[in-house]
C-alpha cells in the first residue's frame, strides 16, 4: 500500500483455520479488520508437496472487482471465481511430513515468503492476464506482426501467439545465462521450446525462420533489468538462428509424415499414434515427443508411450553395446571380496605402504602370485585410480625381495582400487604389506595436463561467452582433450587467444588451492561444477588464484607455474553443439617445438636457405619461380596445341551445315584440350568437335560446339552422354562445351564412328 500504492481496502488475508499467531498479527499489529482475515482449511492453506518440509501459509490477495466475479453475495478469497487474486504467500515452514501424514517439528523453522511479480504487474496496469503486460505486449504484437494476424479474433491463432511469446522469452533468457540446445537435461527443454515455438509459427503460417528476430524485443523490454541480454545479444542470435534453421530443415517433411500417420489412424479407425511412428519421428525428424503429444492431442488422438520408451531404451542400449563394456568387472569380478572401499593417500603422497587384501588371476582369487599379469587391491594406496577423465597411475610395488610394474589403476563402484600389475620378480601373497611407489614424473605430467584443462575451460569462457561448458574430458600423461559446449568451429584468432591466455595463467605463477567444503561454500565462491554430477554434502575444490575455481577430485599441480607451456594442438566437432580441443603442456610442448625446429632446418637445408629465418623468403622466391615456370610450361603447351591444331584442319569434314572434328591429343590435360577446343570454336563457328586424350589406362574428352552450330541444333552435352558410355564412362555439360571421362581407351575408334553417325542425324 505503501510503494506499489494499491488501495488498503482491495486486500484480503487468508490464514490456515488453526493459525492464531498468524490472524492476530494481521489483524493486532498490522490493523488489518477482523472481517478482511479468512480462516481457510488444509486444502488452501497448508502448504506440503508429498514428504519434506511442510507447514501452514498465509496468502494476501486482491479484489480485482465485481466484474470479475461469480456474482454470489457472499463472494470471497477462497471462491472459486476470478474475483480474487492471490498476489502473495507467506509459507511458515515448520513441519517435517514423513509421506504417511505424521507430522514432527523441524529443529530449524523458516518463514518462506514469495510474490507473484507477474500477477501484480497484471493489477498495476489493469490487465486481464501476464500477455496484456507492456513488456509482454510488445513482444505479443511482434509476433502478430510477423505473422500478420490480428490477436484477439482467432482463437487458434490466439494460441499459437501466445506459445511463441511464452516460449522466446524463456528461451532468451535460457541461451543467455548459457544453456545450449541438446538431446538431454535443461539442454532438451530448450531445445524443446524452440521447436515448439517454430511448429507454431508454421501454424501462423510464418514460413521462414524468425524467432531470433522477436528475441531482439525480449532484449529491448528486458535490457534496463537484465544487461546481461545485450551484452551476449550476438550469442544468443546465433544459438536461436541455428537452432531453429536445423529444425526448419526437417520440420515440413516431419509434418508431412505425421499428417499421413494422422490420416492412417483415421482410416484405420484407431486412436493411437504409435510408439514406433513416434520414435521415427523423434529420431529422423527431430520432433521431440511433447510435441507429437500435442498434434495428436489437437487431432483427438493419444501417443504410444510405452513402445517410444521401449524403443528410446533400445537406443540408449545399442549405444551403450557400441562403447563396449569395459567395465563389467566392478560389479561382477569383485563383488565376492566385500572391500567396501581403499584408503587413498595420494593427494599428499606417492609412495606408502599398503597391505595386499586380495590378488586376482584370469577372473580367479589366489592367494599368492609367483609369475605373469594380476589385479591386487591393497588396503591403501598412493595410486589414484581413473576417475573424472583422469587415467590411472602407473609406478611399482615392491618387498625387499619383489617387484610388481602396476600399468594401470581403476576402481569398483564400491571404492576398492584395482591395480593391474606384471610381476618383474620374486613372489607376492595376500596379507603381506607392500611398498606402493607412484611413478612421479608420470603423475606429473598427468597433473600439469589436468590443471591446465581448468584454466582452458576459464580462457574458453573468457573468449567465447558464459555459456561454454565442459561436455567431456579426458587427461593422460601425453596430453589433455576437452570438450565442451560452443556451437561454431573456432576461428584461428580465437584459439591464438585461448592458447595465449591459458600460457599468461601459467606463467602469473598461481597458489593451487585444494580444499573440502560445502556445497554451498562452493557456490558462494563461484566454483564451476560438471552439469548433472551427483555431488554430497562435501566436495572438493580446486582453486587456482583468481583464474580458475572449480569442484574436481582429480590430481593438480600445487602452482600453475609448474605447467610450463600450454599448446592447442587440435580443434574440432564432436558432435551438434559440442567441439572438441587436445592440448597438451610442460615437456610435451618443449619436445614438441623442438621436433617442429628441427624440420624447419632440415626444411632450410633443403630448400638452400640461408638459415631458418631466411626460409619464409626462399619459399616465396621458389614459389615465383614455380608460378614462372609454370607459366612457361602451359605457353609453351599451348604453341604446341596450335601447332598440333593446324596440323590437324586436314581432317576437318563437313557434315551437313556442320565442320566435324573427331582427333586425339595425347598428352595434353582437360583444361589444355579445352583451351584447343576454345580455339576451334573462335575459329569455326560452325564447328562440332571431339579432342581427347589417352593416358594410363584412361581417355579423357573434350566436347565443342560453336554458336551457329548450337543455332542449329547441336549440343555438346548431349554428345558427351550419348558417347562417353561406350568409354565406360559418364558425363555431360552444356550446349557449347562438354567434358567427360572414360576407362577403355581402346574402344575410341568405335567411340568415333558412333559419333559421325550422330552428328549426321542432327
Amino acid at each position: 500500500t505503501e510503494v506499489l500504492k494499491i488501495p488498503h481496502d482491495l486486500l484480503w488475508v487468508t490464514v490456515y483455520e488453526l493459525d492464531d499467531d498468524a490472524f492476530d498479527i494481521w489483524t493486532k499489529e498490522i490493523g488489518l479488520s477482523p472481517e478482511r482475515v479468512l480462516r481457510l482449511g488444509k486444502k488452501d492453506n497448508f502448504w506440503e508437496h508429498g514428504s519434506g518440509p511442510c507447514g501452514p501459509c498465509s496468502e494476501i490477495h486482491i479484489d480485482r472487482g465485481i466484474a470479475y466475479g461469480c456474482g454470489s453475495s457472499d463472494c470471497k478469497p477462497g471462491c472459486d471465481c476470478d474475483r480474487f487474486m492471490e498476489i502473495w504467500n507467506n509459507v511458515f515452514t515448520q513441519f517435517d511430513n514423513d509421506g504417511n501424514g505424521n507430522y514432527t517439528e523441524l529443529a530449524t523453522k523458516n518463514i518462506d515468503t514469495g510474490m507473484g511479480l507477474e500477477r501484480l504487474a497484471c493489477i498495476l496496469q489493469g490487465v486481464d492476464n501476464l500477455f496484456e503486460v507492456d513488456t509482454v505486449r510488445k513482444i505479443l504484437d511482434h509476433v502478430c506482426s510477423i505473422g500478420g494476424k490480428t490477436y484477439g479474433t482467432n482463437k487458434e491463432n490466439d494460441i499459437s501467439i501466445r506459445v511463441i511469446t511464452d516460449h522466446i522469452r524463456s528461451t532468451t533468457f535460457m541461451i543467455c545465462d548459457g544453456i545450449m540446445p541438446s538431446n538431454e537435461g535443461r539442454g532438451y527443454v530448450l531445445r524443446r521450446l524452440l521447436r515448439r515455438a517454430a511448429r507454431h509459427g508454421k501454424l501462423l503460417g510464418i514460413n521462414h525462420p524468425f524467432l531470433a528476430e522477436l528475441c531482439k524485443t525480449v532484449m529491448q523490454e528486458n535490457k534496463e533489468a537484465y544487461p546481461e541480454l545485450v551484452e551476449r545479444a550476438d550469442w544468443i542470435f546465433k544459438i536461436i538462428t541455428m537452432e531453429e534453421e536445423r529444425f526448419d530443415a526437417t520440420i515440413d517433411a516431419g509434418l508431412k509424415i505425421l499428417e499421413e500417420v494422422i490420416a492412417k489412424c483415421r482410416v484405420e479407425n484407431k486412436i493411437e499414434i504409435s510408439g514406433e511412428d513416434c520414435f521415427r519421428l523423434y529420431d529422423t525428424f527431430g520432433f521431440p515427443i511433447d510435441l507429437i503429444k500435442e498434434i495428436a492431442q489437437e487431432n483427438n488422438l493419444t501417443t504410444g508411450d510405452d513402445a517410444f520408451t521401449q524403443r528410446m531404451n533400445e537406443q540408449k542400449q545399442r549405444a551403450r553395446a557400441a562403447r563396449g563394456n569395459t567395465e563389467s568387472w566392478k560389479t561382477d569380478e569383485f563383488s565376492a571380496f566385500h572391500i567396501e572401499n581403499t584408503e587413498f593417500t595420494g593427494y599428499t603422497q606417492l609412495a606408502s605402504q599398503g597391505k595386499i587384501l586380495a590378488i586376482m588371476i584370469d577372473g580367479e582369487s589366489v592367494e599368492m602370485l609367483s609369475e605373469g599379469e594380476c589385479i591386487l587391491i591393497l588396503d591403501r594406496t598412493p595410486f589414484y585410480a581413473k576417475s573424472g577423465g583422469q587415467v590411472g597411475d602407473s609406478g611399482f610395488m615392491q618387498t625387499k625381495d619383489s617387484k610388481l610394474r602396476i600399468t594401470d589403476t581403476k576402481k569398483t563402484g564400491s571404492g576398492a582400487y584395482l591395480h593391474f600389475a606384471t610381476l618383474e620378480h620374486g613372489l607376492f601373497k595376500v596379507g603381506e604389506t607392500v611398498d606402493a611407489i607412484v611413478d612421479a614424473d608420470r603423475r606429473q605430467a598427468i597433473c600439469r595436463n589436468h590443471s591446465s584443462l581448468h584454466m582452458l575451460q576459464s580462457a574458453l569462457r573468457q573468449v567465447l561467452g558464459n555459456h561454454v561448458e565442459q561436455a567431456g574430458s579426458y587427461v593422460d600423461d601425453k596430453r589433455g582433450r576437452f570438450d565442451f559446449k560452443h556451437y561454431t568451429a573456432m576461428t584461428e584468432e580465437e584459439i591464438t587467444r585461448t592458447e595465449e591466455l591459458v600460457n599468461k595463467m601459467i606463467l602469473s605463477d598461481h597458489h593451487v588451492k585444494i580444499m573440502e567444503t560445502t556445497m554451498e561454500e562452493a557456490k558462494k565462491e563461484g566454483a564451476v561444477a560438471l552439469f548433472g554430477e551427483k555431488y554430497g554434502d562435501t566436495v572438493r575444490m580446486v582453486k587456482m588464484g583468481d583464474c580458475s575455481t572449480e569442484l574436481c577430485g582429480g590430481t593438480h599441480l600445487t602452482n600453475t607455474a609448474k605447467a610450463g607451456l600450454f599448446k592447442i594442438l587440435s580443434e574440432a566437432s564432436v558432435s551438434a553443439g559440442v567441439r572438441r580441443i587436445e592440448c597438451t603442456t610442460g615437456y610435451n610442448v618443449l619436445h614438441l617445438y623442438k621436433d617442429e625446429l628441427s624440420k624447419t632446418k632440415e626444411l632450410a637445408h633443403i630448400l638452400k636457405a640461408g638459415g631458418t629465418s631466411d626460409l619464409i623468403k626462399k619459399a616465396s622466391s621458389l614459389q615465383s619461380e614455380l608460378k614462372e615456370a609454370k607459366r612457361e610450361i602451359e605457353s609453351q603447351a599451348s604453341t604446341i596445341a596450335a601447332i598440333k591444331l593446324a596440323s590437324l584442319e586436314s581432317s576437318l569434314q563437313n557434315i551437313g551445315p556442320f565442320v566435324v572434328l573427331f582427333a586425339g591429343l595425347d598428352g595434353m590435360n582437360t583444361d589444355q584440350l579445352r583451351s584447343a577446343g576454345d580455339r576451334l570454336k573462335d575459329t569455326y563457328a560452325n564447328i562440332i568437335s571431339i579432342l581427347y586424350s589417352k593416358e594410363a589406362g584412361k581417355v579423357t574428352l573434350v566436347a565443342m560446339c560453336g554458336k551457329e552450330a548450337v543455332t542449329k541444333g547441336a549440343h555438346a552435352g548431349n554428345i558427351v552422354k550419348s558417347i562417353a558410355p561406350i568409354l565406360g564412362g559418364g558425363g555431360g555439360g552444356r550446349p557449347d562445351s562438354a567434358v567427360s571421362g572414360g576407362k577403355y581407351p581402346e574402344k575410341i575408334n568405335e567411340a568415333k564412328l558412333a559419333f559421325f553417325d550422330l552428328v549426321s542425324t542432327l
